[in-house]
């Protein structure tokens, strides 16, 4: 393995390396053994990230076979990070050459493959393997403990909360967040994360202005460490991720671990993995109108609870051992990733 990813707090690919390691630890030792951050001699090299130093180990034969984990591509970059325009070409040049070296690419959604072959990736290189969230991490609380967090934050046991998390930038749509919180006083509002990548976020001082006077229902925890997260899901009514952007955020597997009812924007990405599994709406209206009547139909709270709790099953970390265990196998024996979509399909 090789990855810088759980050094920045607050971001969905720490998280989804994380849960990865947490499975082979569990699942793969007498499979595979794993090291991590070492350039030794291999059979398969893992990459999560895109370090320079990562890169130049690509050129060592005693990589193996290398694996290009993407969690992001150009595009999505550009939503997160403020860039001089001149490094952002060369950025995404450099984006575009990392994954070219590798001999397998894993997608975390189906829909980016065609994207990938887009940049000049060869299609028959690029496997999908969905992420997961581990369910002894994520997972229902008693109502004692839901009372105690909203105890913590100050919030009243009969408030309707929405609650939110990932870092504060334009991507995550932080701007319909405080629309909504400041069109519905009646409602808290609560949103963990924080500026990740400081300065160089997008909309850092528009942001930073919020985020130190937000409406009064509106409260921003700042970044939350990963082992609390599963409290706020839980001290919640309705989980919400306004995103333009995404690959396959890791809030949303979260909170539906948790068996929290949640409402997304109305996405084509979601689609193709995680349909008819949540409330969704196009802009900030619908959004907004969706919330109402969440708010007020207890029996569609009740579906939605149902809902998360099925798709957490589907993207459960027994589901995924598995598959990731024949992965690597495959890998090992350098069978072509075809085999992987067939297996996936099962």
């Amino acid at each position: 393995m090789f990855s810088s990813a759980d050094k920045v707090a607050g971001q969905g690919v720490g998280s989804a390396y994380l849960e990865l390691m947490g499975l082979l630890k569990q699942y793969g030792q007498q499979h595979f053994k794993v090291t991590v951050n070492k350039f030794g001699a291999a059979d398969i090299s893992h990459y999560h990230t895109i370090d320079p130093q990562f890169f130049v180990s690509t050129f060592s034969k005693k990589r193996g076979r290398k694996i290009g984990y993407v969690h992001f591509l150009p595009e999505t970059i550009h939503g997160s990070l403020k860039l001089p325009k001149l490094f952002e070409k060369i950025f995404d040049k450099y984006i575009i050459a990392f994954y070219k070296r590798m001999d397998q690419i894993v997608v975390v959604n189906p829909i980016f493959i065609e994207k990938l072959v887009q940049y000049g990736i060869p299609r028959q290189k690029v496997a999908y393997i969905p992420n997961f969230v581990s369910k002894s991490e994520f997972y229902p609380q008693s109502d004692t403990k839901k009372a105690l967090t909203r105890g913590k934050l100050g919030i009243d046991l009969d408030r309707f909360v929405v609650f939110g998390d990932g870092q504060v930038q334009k991507r995550k749509g932080i701007d319909d967040f405080v629309t909504l919180a400041k069109r519905h006083p009646e409602i808290t509002f609560v949103w963990a994360g924080g500026f990740s990548f400081g300065k160089i976020t997008d909309g850092y001082e528009h942001y930073k202005k919020i985020v130190a006077d937000p409406p009064v229902n509106l409260l921003f925890t700042g970044i939350v460490p990963r082992k609390e997260l599963v409290d706020y899901y839980n001290m919640c009514n309705l989980f919400l991720l306004p995103s333009y952007d995404e690959l396959f955020p890791m809030s949303v597997l979260e909170a539906f671990s948790c068996g929290t009812p949640v409402l997304l924007r109305d996405l084509p990405l979601y689609q193709a993995i995680i349909a008819g599994f949540y409330a969704k709406g196009r802009d900030v209206d619908d959004l907004e109108a969706q919330i109402l009547q969440i708010k007020a139909d207890f029996e569609q709270q009740a579906h939605l609870h149902r809902l998360a709790l099925k798709a957490a099953d589907k993207f459960s970390e027994e589901h995924l051992a598995k598959i990731w265990q024949d992965f690597y196998e495959m890998q090992a024996q350098n069978k072509p990733s075809q085999l992987v979509a067939d297996l996936l399909k099962n």
